[in-house]
């Protein structure tokens, strides 16, 4: 009977520990970026973009008339 009793009370705590517990808050209605924030390309930085798994790449800025390959490591002319 004493685990029964025991067993209920955990159970019991543990079902009102969770309802004041909140896994995501809501967020603020104003989506405004505060003055400490500064927002950056892909989170990356400048002068750097994402890739095609996700990760940060450099851009390579090629010259007029031609256009980075595949992976942006090396320029091609365009025809």
């Amino acid at each position: 009977m004493k685990f029964l009793a025991a067993s209920a009370f955990a159970i019991g705590f543990s079902l009102a520990a969770m309802t004041g517990s909140q896994a995501m808050p809501l967020a603020p209605l104003d989506q405004a970026a505060s003055a400490d924030t500064i927002r950056v390309a892909g989170g990356c930085g400048p002068g750097w973009h994402r890739g095609p798994y996700g990760g940060c790449r450099p851009m390579y800025n090629c010259p007029p008339g031609w256009h980075s390959g595949p992976f942006g490591r090396r320029c091609f002319r365009n025809w």
